[in-house]
């Protein structure tokens, strides 16, 4: 498994990205990291870690793609930057799949260049893994199209469905569409031309209709579909919540605590890494023909040890052969191809 790692990418880039490719690669034999950015700095960190060289290579580029910068325009400004190197990699297919934790629109963006769509995907979509109380489930889009069309919106259904029962393992996912109300005649033209194309098609069983951004957490539908502008509101809204729930409780809760102050510390850590994004990894951005995983910008060694674990995983599940079989049997008959 060739992976190709953006070892510029991220707020604390370098060296958390080069510790998490060597916990990788000591993790599982079968995975082999290209170390991609500027061979100088990732060389010292390897140094530094003491890392095994049989399976960790480095591809020297000589440019970065900041955060604050504008995707497409840095893109074209700078060629020989980290983040289009990974892609060159993948549609050269020396490797299989791609893993950054840099600037998200860039990485869509470069993606979106290279149209290495799998057959019958319209545009990609990124799907991030929500907390529930049924357990997990997935949200898609959370960023790659803000823009979407309803074609657009039920293949991220179709995307998120596979992903579900092969990654998550749940043997018929439901699938929710995101909307101001649960009524069927509720949301804009989009939402509703949206709800016909689920209701005409072979997954009209597994689909539960609207749900509301309340009902993410309840575990209405293990899929929630929405366009990437909505997605990455909700997704961002969530991790603040969480954040904010999480340090309000360790202040309160175990300031009004006696005794057993040690067990409750213990039992909100466990909560917290329970739903830590870093567990996850990253969120995979779907549709493409290879596989590419998009980490949190504070990613540490741990996020991107894990993500580089998922990106593996993807591949030995065949999520992407069965994302094309499934996209061939539901894709409604009659919808308009569009560029």
């Amino acid at each position: 498994m060739q992976i190709a790692l953006d070892a510029m990418g991220g707020d604390h880039a370098p060296g958390p990205i080069v510790a998490g490719a060597v916990q990788a690669v000591q993790a599982d034999p079968e995975i082999r990291v290209v170390l991609v950015g500027d061979r100088a700095q990732i060389e010292t960190c390897l140094a530094a870690a003491g890392a095994p060289s049989d399976r960790l290579d480095v591809f020297h580029c000589t440019q970065v793609v900041t955060m604050e910068e504008t995707p497409v325009e840095a893109l074209r400004k700078k060629p020989d930057n980290s983040i289009s190197r990974c892609w060159q990699l993948l549609a050269e297919r020396k490797v299989d799949a791609i893993v950054s934790a840099g600037n998200t629109g860039a990485m869509v963006a470069g993606g979106l260049r290279l149209r290495r769509f799998l057959k019958n995907v319209r545009r990609p979509g990124i799907a991030a893994v929500m907390p529930t109380l049924r357990g997990p489930c997935v949200l898609i889009d959370v960023g790659a199209n803000v823009s979407p069309k309803a074609q657009h919106l039920f293949q991220y259904g179709v995307m998120g469905e596979i992903f579900v029962k092969h990654v998550l393992k749940r043997e018929k996912p439901t699938i929710g569409l995101m909307n101001v109300g649960s009524e069927e005649a509720k949301g804009n033209d989009l939402a509703k031309e949206t709800h016909a194309l689920f209701n005409s098609s072979t997954l009209r069983e597994q689909f539960v209709g609207n749900i509301e951004g309340r009902d993410i957490h309840r575990g209405a539908a293990d899929v929630v579909v929405t366009d990437g502008f909505v997605g990455n509101v909700v997704l961002k809204v969530c991790e603040g919540v969480f954040e904010f729930l999480m340090k309000m409780t360790f202040k309160e809760v175990l300031g009004a605590l006696n005794t057993e102050r040690g067990q409750g510390q213990q039992a909100l850590q466990n909560l917290v890494d329970r739903y830590d994004y870093s567990e996850h990894g990253g969120a995979p951005l779907l549709g493409i023909d290879g596989i590419c995983i998009i980490c949190h910008g504070s990613s540490g060694a741990k996020a991107i040890k894990n993500a580089l674990a998922v990106a593996a995983n993807y591949a030995r599940v065949k999520l992407n052969e069965r994302i094309v079989q499934e996209l061939e049997a539901t894709t409604p008959v009659g919808v308009e191809e569009d560029s």
